[in-house]
This record gives structure tokens, C-alpha cells and sequence, in this order.
């Protein structure tokens, strides 16, 4: 037992700084092991309230405080903020509900979006959240990186809008076009009024909203389907999926429900989002929090790639958050940019409450990092949390407590059981709940295919006990089962769990990797240097390059690395370093920062092949000679 499990601090383990407390409930869960190995998780915390729709809560919202800002977005060229408060996005978006309903829409048509976060593409969500007539966000990618726009036209197949939005008709205007073959009778709607016949959208918010906005919005309830997102695609077309009032305000009830102090009704959250709407994350979980608690959210234009996220930087001098979600990377990119600037640190800290980041596992070291310089601003560290869902699910478990063990995807949400089911040597992770779709949109086959004969959607992650006697501890990630991978050994290599490991014991000097070596001899890595690391070789005097002197610092971390790692399946063979970073384009990494482990070993395949040549290739470093 450590001394961050209750255990008394010896002069060898000394007592580390208190968490600032989190203001959520403790660990209560039941747990049920069934004969065939199978185990169901749930929480004894009871959910707690949710809305009727969202619709209902931005009135309820408007109605309580008109004047207080909802959303702020800065002008072009990080220019200052604009924003829109609470009662003017009301009456946005039921002028975008009067024209919706004025134009024959209903629940059975949809609008399409193409661009990035926006005030505007929030006023148009509103609008037709309040109408019931489902809103459909898609990744900006889709409409300006694809030559051929084929997951557009798939997207657009798949729900047939008849409206399409963009914020700037002109970046956008191919994209119409390509719509506009598949549909003459489209309508197409943007917010600068640029665009090929295009409407501005200053017209539907202006309409003037009648009985029928009133009239539609008390037809919805929790079965009302209020969007369509698509899925990544990682491994084939995108797949469309119904998002209901009910599975949203779930997710907020089950918010609630581990709520352990009474709202402040002074307070006003802040928070920075830069995260896509077109995601789960932050289109639904994020979209509804920042509502329901009545909070002012700034759009952060930057990205947690290099030349964007210096954007966040900036937008964090002026933006002190409450809690600050991120994608893992974006954290390593933020403790580099911390450990050099005190100003940013103290702008970070100044009011937060705790840190949440998915997706992907965060490194022990980039929470190392982060912790220190919590210590070093507030004198305590900070709670890190971490909720855990999928486009299917919303989040299904959350990391609602302090913890010392990163890597965590936390324990159910009230109202969601889990269903962990033997998978080879993993368990795989199931769920069923009120946050869960019903399936895809047109698609039975794929419908069928994902849930199994007890209505569990399968979500394709393993997941174990952080201790089996202990369930209360919680659940880990263990890596996604179509990941991992053997070698010609027949050992089995667990992707999730390495890469992160590997990460760290590379850290500062690597901003991420991908693992190799299926049906190979060896694990191999492709490794991805950090922009502060290169700085610092560059500055650093001795000889060589900065590359040359990142090689053998990277095979120096390795081998310490492989020294304690065990067997074969946790110890690197060799390794490449890549220059160019991921490319977003070609799905190396997601428009949410994740880094897509396929894509980028399928487009760097040559690389591949040079670490398992014989002799190796150029660029090629043995961790062992």
C-alpha cells in the first residue's frame, strides 16, 4: 500500500501534496459475476435531474438570465471576443425555428452542417433543436481536405438534408457544388451570405418567431431525435448516428447524480472548447454542460498541433477555466508550454478545479508534469479525471474522484451498467443505458452487428479491475481489441497500454508514436519528437545534429525502458524517428487530436518496412546495440 492509498509516509516515501477536492461522489458501484466470465458493473448512485430537451433548457436558461454571455468567439485574426448571451441566442434560434417550419421541415428531414465551431453553427443547432428538425455536423475535412468528397456525399446519403449550412459561403463553395449535383433542390444557408445562391443566415434569425416555434418545441421529449453524428470512419465510411433529447439529458443526469455540493447560483463557469461539435465530446457532452450550468464558453480556434495550439496559449493568458478538457497530447504540449512560461501557469490555474481528458490513456510522466506545476502554482495537486463513451454511447464511465492511477476510464455513470466479456485474454467492454443509441441510421446490418443478444452495444475496448477485489478502485483501459496484435512469437502485444508507456519513458523528447510489429520478430516504433524537445537540442552545444542527438537520447530512454519492461511484448526493438508531423489530412490524427494508430502505419508503411529490413533501413536505430 503507497502512501496515496491510506498508508503512513515514511522518510522514504514522503507525503505528496492534497488534491484540491473535487466536488463529485465517491466510488459506490455493485458488481455481478456471472458463470461465463462475463461481469456487469453499475453504480448505486442514483441519477440525478435532467432536461426535457435542450431546446427546453436554453429557453429555461434565457428566461432566468437573459444578459449573462453563452458563447464568445474571437474575430479573425485572434482579434477581441464576440459574443452572443443567453436571451439573444433564444431569439435566434427560434427566428431559425420559425424558418425552418416555415419551410416545410420536420423530423424526418435534417440540416446539414460543414463547418468548424462557431457562434453561428450554434444559433443554427438551437434553431433546429427547437424546430425537431435533427442538425447533422460533419468534419470540416470532409468538405476542404478530400479531393473526391466522398464521405460528404456518403454523409449527405445517409441523412438527405435539405438544408446545408457553412459559416463562409465562398471556403465552402465546392462542397455546394458537389451537394448540388447529388440534389438540385438543396437549400444552402451561410453565415457571411457568400455562396452560389446562398441564403444569409441573418434572415432565419431574424424571422419572427410564432405560436408554431412554441407548438413544435412541446412535441419533444426524450425520444425526439435531435441530431445525427457520424462516426470517425477509421475503418470505412462513416456511420450515422441518432442522437436523442433522452440519451442527452441522460448524460446530464447522470451529471447530477454524483454532484456532492449544491449549485452556486452566483457562479458562473468559464470554460475554453476547442474540441469539434462534429465529435461526441464536445457536441453533446460539452454543448449541454456549458448549458445546464449556465456557463459562458469561449471557442478556441487553436489546435493541440504544432503552429495551432499556440492559439490556445494565447486564448489561456485571457481564459482562466473552471476545468480544462483536452485530448493527452494537448496536455504534453501544455506542460512544455508551462514549464517555460510562469505567466500561462499562473493564468491556468487560477481558477481551476480539475483537469479531464479521453480518448486516449495520458502518460504517467505528462501527469507527473502537470502535477508539479499544479504544486508549484496552488501548493495542491489537481484532480484528473477522464470520461469514457464513443459516438454510440455519450460518456458511459467517468473518473469522478481522485486518484493517483492515470489510465483509468473511471467507473459507470448513474443509470449505465457496463458488461466486461472475455475476449481472448481481455475483457471486452459492453454497454447498456439511457445514453445509448438505438443503432445506426438506415443501416440494420450494421445495427444488428453492434449489440449483442442482450441489447449490450459492443464497444470494441477492453477494460480490467484496477484490483479485482476492489472494484470501487475502478476500471482501466486496456487497449482496443482490434488494435492489438501478435508477433510471429505468437505473443500478443496490448497497442492501448505500451504506447502511452513508451510515450513517457521518451518524454520530454517524443510528442507521440505508433507501434509496429505485427507478425514480426520484434516490437517496432515510429516516433514523433516534440517540438520543445527539438528546441533544446538545437540549443544544446555539443556536436551533431538535433537529430542525431535525439536518436541517442531516444535509445538511451528505450533501453532503460526495455530493462524493466518484462518479455517481448513490452520491449522495443528498433525505432524510426519521423519529421514530418501527423498529417490531419490523411487521418494520421483527428481533428480531435487523437492519434489514428492504423492510418498513420498504413501511410508511413514505408517506414515500417525499413525497420524490419535486412539491414535495416535508413534512419533505423537498434535500441539494443
Amino acid at each position: 500500500m503507497t502512501p496515496a492509498d491510506g498508508a503512513a509516509p515514511t522518510a522514504a516515501t514522503p507525503a505528496k501534496p492534497a488534491f484540491k477536492p473535487l466536488p463529485q461522489k465517491g466510488p459506490d458501484v455493485s458488481v455481478e459475476r456471472r458463470a461465463d466470465g462475463s461481469i456487469l458493473i453499475w453504480s448505486n448512485h442514483a441519477p440525478g435531474e435532467g432536461p426535457r430537451s435542450i431546446a427546453h433548457l436554453i429557453k429555461e436558461k434565457a428566461q432566468a438570465h437573459p444578459d449573462r454571455p453563452w458563447m464568445k468567439q474571437r474575430e479573425p485574426g485572434h482579434g477581441p471576443w464576440r459574443q452572443v448571451t443567453y436571451g439573444e441566442a433564444l431569439r435566434a434560434a427560434e427566428g431559425v425555428a420559425q424558418w425552418l417550419l416555415d419551410h416545410g421541415l420536420t423530423g424526418a428531414d435534417s440540416v446539414m452542417v460543414l463547418s468548424a465551431n462557431s457562434i453561428e453553427h450554434a444559433l443554427v443547432t438551437l434553431g433546429c433543436y427547437t424546430a425537431g428538425v435533427p442538425v447533422a455536423p460533419i468534419s470540416p475535412a470532409y468538405s476542404l481536405i478530400s479531393s473526391d468528397h466522398g464521405k460528404l456525399k456518403h454523409c449527405a446519403s445517409v441523412v438527405k438534408p435539405k438544408v446545408v449550412f457553412a459559416q463562409l459561403g465562398t471556403m465552402f463553395q465546392n462542397a455546394f457544388n458537389t451537394l448540388k449535383a447529388t440534389n438540385p433542390g438543396l437549400v444552402f444557408i451561410t453565415a457571411d451570405g457568400t455562396g452560389e445562391g446562398a441564403i444569409p443566415l441573418s434572415e432565419l434569425t431574424a424571422t419572427q418567431p410564432t405560436a408554431a416555434v412554441d407548438a413544435a418545441r412541446e412535441t419533444l421529449g426524450h425520444a425526439t431525435v435531435a441530431k445525427f453524428l457520424f462516426t470517425s470512419g477509421s475503418t470505412g465510411m462513416p456511420k450515422g448516428v441518432p442522437q436523442t433529447f433522452g440519451m442527452m439529458a441522460a448524460t446530464i443526469a447522470g451529471g447530477e447524480g454524483l454532484r456532492a455540493e449544491e449549485v452556486d447560483p452566483d457562479l458562473v463557469p468559464q470554460s475554453l472548447e476547442w474540441m469539434p461539435w462534429s465529435h461526441i465530446s464536445a457536441g453533446n457532452i460539452g454543448f449541454n454542460a456549458v448549458l445546464w450550468s449556465g456557463g459562458t464558453v469561449h471557442l478556441d480556434e487553436g489546435k493541440p498541433i504544432p503552429g495551432m495550439f499556440e492559439t490556445t496559449i494565447k486564448n489561456l493568458y485571457e481564459v482562466s477555466p473552471i476545468v480544462f478538457g483536452s485530448a493527452p497530447i494537448a496536455f504534453g504540449m501544455l506542460a512544455e508550454a508551462m514549464e517555460r512560461d510562469p505567466v500561462l501557469r499562473a493564468s491556468f490555474f487560477k481558477n481551476l478545479r480539475y483537469m479531464g481528458y479521453g480518448g486516449a490513456t495520458l502518460s504517467n510522466d505528462v501527469n507527473d508534469r502537470l502535477q508539479a506545476l499544479a504544486v508549484a502554482e496552488t501548493g495542491q495537486r489537481i484532480p484528473l479525471t477522464t470520461m469514457y463513451g464513443a459516438t454510440e454511447t455519450q460518456g458511459v464511465t467517468v473518473t469522478h474522484w481522485a486518484t493517483e492511477t492515470v489510465g483509468l476510464v473511471g467507473l459507470p455513470v448513474p443509470g449505465v451498467t457496463i458488461k466486461l466479456v472475455p475476449n481472448g485474454t481481455k475483457l471486452e467492454v459492453r454497454v447498456k443505458g439511457p445514453t445509448v443509441t438505438s443503432g445506426y441510421h438506415n443501416d440494420p446490418e450494421k445495427t444488428a452487428a453492434a449489440f449483442d443478444d442482450e441489447g449490450f452495444y459492443k464497444l470494441g475496448d477492453a477494460a480490467r479491475f484496477v484490483d479485482d477485489s476492489d472494484p470501487a478502485q475502478g476500471l482501466v483501459f486496456d487497449g482496443r481489441v482490434t488494435e492489438d496484435f501478435k508477433l510471429d512469437s505468437g505473443t500478443w502485444v496490448s497497442v492501448g497500454t505500451l504506447r502511452p508507456d513508451q510515450v513517457a519513458a521518451c518524454s520530454p523528447w517524443a510528442m507521440d508514436a505508433v507501434i509496429a510489429g505485427q507478425d514480426r520478430p520484434f516490437i517496432g516504433a515510429l516516433v514523433w519528437p516534440s517540438m520543445a524537445g527539438m528546441q533544446a537540442l538545437a540549443a544544446d552545444p555539443g556536436s551533431g545534429s538535433p537529430i542525431d542527438k535525439l536518436a541517442a537520447t531516444l535509445k538511451d530512454r528505450l533501453a532503460a525502458f526495455n530493462a524493466t519492461a518484462g518479455g517481448s511484448s513490452r520491449r522495443i526493438g528498433q525505432f524510426v524517428i519521423m519529421t514530418e508531423p501527423p498529417s490531419i489530412d490523411a487521418g494520421e490524427i483527428t481533428d480531435k487530436g487523437y492519434v489514428n494508430q492504423r492510418a498513420t502505419l498504413e501511410r508511413r508503411d514505408a517506414l515500417v518496412k525499413a525497420l524490419y529490413a535486412t539491414p535495416p533501413g535508413d534512419g533505423v536505430i537498434s535500441v539494443q546495440d
